[in-house]
């Protein structure tokens, strides 16, 4: 009876422990923690050579990559592994297919960088008639598209006329192509030209540089209208059946007119995110570890050019569990082409420290690189020495060293594809291990995703999640939600807990903290125009709020614009309307020096934020007039008795304005006494001539002068402008001995012959 009493009491503790194994396996090892790497956020990339990216992601500072348990790699995201998850050259290499996404959005086509526009020159010839007092004028018909021409008296007193009589006059142009524009979705993304739509193209006429006119667009075609004369025309050869004659001329009256396209493109983009979560144990003994990346090329493989290929590799050692920095006695590095002895170098670092790292500079020959493909091998090792040994569970030791490979391609042919090896299988028996992906600091109001996609059973499945959210919004609930924290926890760390279970009712549980911060904007300010005085400057709103931001309020947009140094004041700061409630601001300064302008946006949650540059608006600089004349002239009696002398304007404007108006005038030393200052000016020539051919009567010395009066070369606002603010100036400061032609007889010709 006593054996059969044991038997059965043995039983049924066999029993009992038969029902719960799995207790034996739910306690942690104090020895091995839990962490994980990010993967770099990446949005909006575009082109199928994104629909697939591979990742290298250093590890958390101290870890080893022995002491990974590389069976709990585990990714968490809204992307898809398409390989194993593994340990390469101290990083832990993930790749990863993109989230696809239909993206519609503005484009600009260019001719070239985002801020090149395209110019057209279209022109009107202007011919003068053989009588030297007619203009032919060719112009254009832009309701009938047809051109034409009609004949005009010259207005000026010169025979021949030396400019046609003002007009405006009209001309036509083609744009290039839209396919051959550069495309941009915004200054550092560019498009290709296949994504755009092509019933979206607009042509984007902007306002003529150096002219006087504008440029419309019509049935694709530009229209531009110009006001002739101007400064901007070339010589031109009239037609062979045009009259023939010594004051016949012909000029090419032209418009530069800038352009660019606007339209819609529609692409698809791609985009990553994640984290990768694992287990590892901490180290006990000394243990170095280390990582290398490649440097150059950049990218790898490098498209082949013909020469010598750089390479740049950098290596990195990391001293773990050891705390005793003076028995360090230096870091030895080595890199080498693989199985090359011959191309060994070495560097070495002194310092006491527990971690160093070097580079090493190599050539891929040219002459290795005249195949479709290569790849040139490199090995590189790190070592740590010791002072004095040191004692460790296996013995002691008086250096570590480890060693890792890594490779530079090159290719001359298409781009090198991959193709994802297959995955391997399960691991062994775990209790479920819980994971939660979210973001460590989140706006008050806005939502935001909570995933335990990432959380796992080696044996078996998770059959539920259970979140702890205190304070929020909205109730988590199964693998993935989002929820939000109201603006009064605002300032506050909130904690979220995960709970999961898997189908052997074994749980796994972790927490991560989330720091609620205020929904802040973030303001962009744009600044266009010309940065000078009395120029039209520009002020654009270019905010952006995502989908689950808070709107921002139009009414609540203020720009401010001050005054800081020079010699201006906020007075000198011209503009229409108010600069609240709106996107655009145009303004100008009547003053140059430093001006500071702002823009303030505030949203629906009533938080604000601005944005401030300073703007440095330079002088307008006023023209360096220069004329040259002929020192004497001679009377001829064959012409009247007159001297004939030509004037030239070499004059110039520093900071390309243009030329509007030259006024030139003569004075006589009438008694010949070389004092000019008693002598009244007389005016040669009012009508903006840069030659002057002129013809005087007397003996003598003549004084000549030529006053300049600048238009502006950039945009400005009538309204805030006048003419005084045209830069004049005149060649009183030229020297006197530059500006005076003296005029003789000719000497007598004296004939004894009879």
């Amino acid at each position: 009876m006593i054996k059969k009493s044991l038997i059965i009491s043995f039983s049924m503790a066999l029993f009992l422990a038969l029902l719960v194994p799995s207790l034996t396996y739910s306690a942690q090892d104090p020895n091995v923690k839990s962490t994980s790497v990010a993967i770099p956020v990446n949005i909006g990339l575009t082109g199928s050579g994104n629909a697939a990216k591979s990742f290298s992601l250093d590890l958390p500072s101290g870890l080893t990559t022995s002491s990974i348990k590389t069976s709990t790699l585990k990714y968490s995201g809204n992307n898809t592994v398409i390989d194993n998850i593994g340990v390469e050259n101290g990083k832990i290499k993930i790749n990863l297919k993109g989230n696809e996404k239909a993206e519609r959005f503005s484009v600009k086509g260019t001719d070239g960088r985002f801020t090149e526009n395209f110019l057209t020159v279209p022109g009107n010839s202007i011919w003068r008639y053989s009588d030297g007092r007619r203009w032919q004028i060719n112009d254009y018909d832009e309701n009938r598209g047809v051109n034409f021409s009609y004949n005009v008296n010259a207005t000026d007193s010169l025979t021949p006329s030396g400019e046609p009589p003002k007009r405006t006059v009209t001309t036509k142009a083609d744009p290039v192509v839209p396919s051959t524009a550069t495309w941009y979705k915004d200054e550092a993304n560019k498009i290709d030209y296949s994504s755009v739509i092509p019933s979206s193209i607009q042509i984007v006429a902007l306002p003529l540089i150096n002219g006087s006119g504008s440029a419309t667009v019509q049935n694709n075609k530009f229209s531009v209208s110009q006001t002739i004369p101007s400064n901007n025309f070339v010589a031109e050869k009239v037609s062979d059946s045009f009259e023939k004659g010594p004051w016949v001329l012909g000029r090419l009256y032209y418009a530069n007119v800038p352009y660019y396209f606007s339209g819609q493109a529609q692409v698809k983009s791609y985009s990553y995110a994640g984290t990768v979560t694992f287990d590892y144990k901490l180290p006990t003994e000394p243990t170095l570890t280390g990582e290398v990346g490649l440097i150059d090329p950049n990218p790898n493989p490098a498209r082949a050019s013909g020469s010598d290929i750089p390479v740049k590799i950098s290596i990195k050692g990391l001293l773990s569990a050891y705390q005793n920095s003076s028995n360090i006695e230096e870091w030895v590095f080595f890199a080498k082409e693989t199985g090359n002895e011959a191309s060994l170098k070495t560097k070495k670092d002194q310092a006491k420290v527990f971690t160093s790292q070097q580079s090493f500079d190599f050539l891929i020959s040219k002459t290795k690189t005249n195949v479709p493909n290569f790849t040139q091998n490199y090995t590189l090792t790190v070592t740590v020495r010791f002072a004095q040994p040191v004692i460790t569970a296996g013995g002691s030791v008086s250096s570590l060293s480890e060693t890792f490979t890594i490779n530079a391609s090159t290719y001359t042919g298409p781009g090198p594809s991959t193709t994802p090896p297959p995955t391997s299988g399960p691991g062994e028996l775990y209790p479920p291990f819980a994971r939660i992906t979210a973001p460590t600091k989140v706006k008050g109001g806005q939502s935001f995703i909570v995933s335990g996609a990432n959380s796992f059973d080696k044996d078996g499945t998770i059959v539920s999640y259970k979140w702890e959210q205190p304070n929020a919004n909205e109730a988590l609930y199964g693998k993935s939600s989002d929820t939000s924290y109201p603006l009064s926890l605002i300032g506050t760390t909130q904690t979220i807990t995960l709970t999961v279970t898997d189908n052997s009712g074994l749980t796994g549980t972790t927490s991560q903290d989330v720091e609620v911060v205020a929904p802040v904007p973030a303001p962009y300010l744009t600044v266009g125009g010309t940065l000078k005085e009395n120029r039209k400057v520009s002020l654009h709103n270019e905010t952006r709020v995502g989908p689950d931001d808070f709107p921002l309020v139009p009414a609540k947009t203020k720009f401010k614009i001050e005054w800081l140094e020079g010699n201006g004041s906020n007075a000198d700061i011209k503009y229409s309307g108010s600069l609240i409630g709106i996107d655009d601001v145009d303004f100008l300064v009547k003053s140059p020096g430093k001006y500071r302008v702002s823009l303030y946006v505030e949203n629906t949650a009533g938080y604000g934020a601005t944005a401030t540059r300073t703007l440095t608006i330079s002088p307008d600089e006023a023209p360096i007039p220069y004329i040259s004349i002929p020192s004497g002239a001679y009377r001829d009696p064959s012409d009247g008795n007159r001297a004939k002398v030509v004037l030239d304007d070499l004059s110039i404007s520093p900071d390309f304005d243009y030329l509007a108006h030259r006024f030139w005038q003569y004075r006589y030393d009438s008694d010949n006494d070389g004092n000019f200052n008693e002598e009244n000016w007389v005016v040669i020539s009012d009508a903006n001539l840069d030659r002057v051919t002129f013809y005087l009567t007397e003996v003598g010395r003549y004084e000549f002068r030529l006053t300049l009066t600048e238009e502006f070369g950039q945009p400005t606002i009538d309204k805030f402008v006048t003419a005084a603010d045209r830069r004049t100036a005149n060649t009183d400061s030229q020297a006197t001995t530059e500006k005076i032609i003296t005029v003789y007889n000719r000497k007598p010709v004296t004939d004894w012959t009879w």
